[in-house]
């Protein structure tokens, strides 16, 4: 007998099923893997690390997944102990041998007497406490399931990433706000404006620049309207992003009082207003491309940025209007999601958001209510973009960033910026710790 059913053993499943179980709940962990591949895995093992090795900066003082990794270690991750126990040299980085990695996560999974580890596909959503946890690779029967209960365009299939700015590394002496024709309240938009010379050296750097490739299994999935990539676009002819994404029509530039020759637009991306979305830039550009190329966009040349664009096959659920503020689905509020498929980006995101599930799904099975973590914390702002600060409109994957945490009233020097909210969330986590003490552990 089971207390909760958990579906995928990847990163976020299996650290959800470490907390539930930890807090001495059953747990039944079904992992399709052993039965039935993927195109992307190679293994059977539990959380197999398919892309990288690394968990990206271990810089807690410095980074937000640094921070991350420090939140989730102080409670009880299996993912970051294994990640920890197979540390090979990297730098700054946590880096693993990804097999004894996995290795570790599978083997502390089957020996934990309240584990059930099935090796079983399973197709629709269950009908007791479950944790839907399967990844972007969701085998196609669960998806239609999923789409069936949240509707048509709550899934999606293929991300369309355009890169994502930090608010302050905006020139604002060369931008400025408005929406064309002066639309809604005539200021939705960053308008960074460009000139003949300007546009067409972009276009060539488009052209020109180094792209990535389709995996295998993305080949035969064939573009969503509107999500062409920008240097596709560039390729048809050089003023098709002109009359595209870059129009500049209906847009006064508040220098000369005319309309520019092209015009890169970003639009808000969360509540905070600290994080702007480069407007249809969606690319297969690398990322040290990308980076290059948007810098030459006059009002960019000094940008940061909390994202940048990609376009790959991935099934998430439009998590801000579908569930609820512990990741349950609001329609079927026995089920919670958990990892990519809820809309995080990367490995320790996943397995962060599992952490949670679980941890909220034990609290429920008691009868009790956890509180979600501040949103000052990592942990509390990564929730946040996922269930309701991010653009539900326009919600994409998003790495854990500063920008998705609360600015400061008054905001620090740009060199104690990291600094300060390091130190606001471990305080904050600490509190928040001490509030859920009595709660499972």
């Amino acid at each position: 007998m089971h207390d909760i059913h958990i579906i995928g053993g990847g990163l976020a499943g299996s650290e959800a099923a470490w907390q539930l179980a930890e807090a001495g709940f059953k747990v039944r962990l079904s992992e399709m893997r052993g039965v039935e591949g993927t195109p992307a895995h190679h293994t059977d093992g539990l959380a197999e690390l398919v892309c990288s090795n690394s968990f990206r900066s271990d810089d807690a003082e410095k980074n937000a997944v640094g921070l991350l990794h420090a939140e989730m270690r102080a409670l009880g991750s299996l993912i970051l102990r294994e990640g920890d126990a197979h540390r090979v040299p990297a730098g700054s980085a946590l880096a693993m041998d990804r097999d004894g990695f996995s290795a570790g996560v599978t083997a502390a999974i089957e020996a934990h007497p309240n584990i059930e580890l099935i090796r079983e596909r399973v197709d629709a959503l269950p009908e007791v406490p479950a944790i839907i946890a399967t990844g972007p690779l969701t085998a196609a029967n669960l998806a239609g399931a999923i789409q069936s209960e949240t509707g048509q365009d709550a899934l999606a299939f293929f991300d369309a990433i355009a890169p994502i700015v930090h608010r302050d590394s905006i020139d604002m002496e060369i931008c400025w706000f408005q929406s064309r024709w002066n639309k809604g309240d005539g200021k939705d938009y960053i308008n960074c404006p460009m000139n003949k010379d300007e546009y067409l050296a972009f276009i060539e750097a488009l052209n020109t620049g180094e792209k990535t490739e389709f995996k295998q299994w993305e080949k035969d999935t064939p573009y969503f309207d509107g999500c062409m990539p920008i240097e596709v676009m560039a390729s048809r002819g050089v003023d098709t992003l002109r009359h595209g994404p870059m129009k500049p029509v209906g847009l006064d530039d508040p220098r000369t009082g005319r309309w520019p020759y092209a015009v890169v637009q970003l639009r808000q991306d969360n509540k905070q207003a600290t994080l702007w979305n480069i407007v249809g830039f969606q690319t297969k550009l690398k990322h040290a491309e990308q980076v290059r190329i948007f810098r030459m966009i006059p009002g960019l040349r000094n940008a940061e940025f909390a994202r940048l664009g990609g376009l790959h096959r991935n099934t998430f659920i439009r998590s801000p209007i579908l569930l609820d503020g512990t990741l349950r689905l609001k329609s079927r509020p026995n089920v919670r999601f958990a990892g990519q498929i809820t809309g995080c980006e990367g490995y320790v995101e996943s397995a962060a958001i599992g952490l949670l599930a679980g941890r909220f799904a034990a609290a429920e099975l008691i009868g009790r209510t956890l509180p979600a973590p501040p949103p000052t914390t990592a942990l509390g702002a990564l929730l946040g973009h996922i269930t309701g600060e991010a653009e539900a409109a326009t919600y994409q994957p998003m790495n854990v960033n500063f920008g998705l945490f609360p600015p400061f009233e008054s905001l620090p020097k740009k060199a104690d910026r990291k600094a300060a909210y390091t130190a606001r969330a471990r305080a904050d986590l600490a509190l928040w710790q001490d509030e859920i003490a009595p709660l499972p552990a």
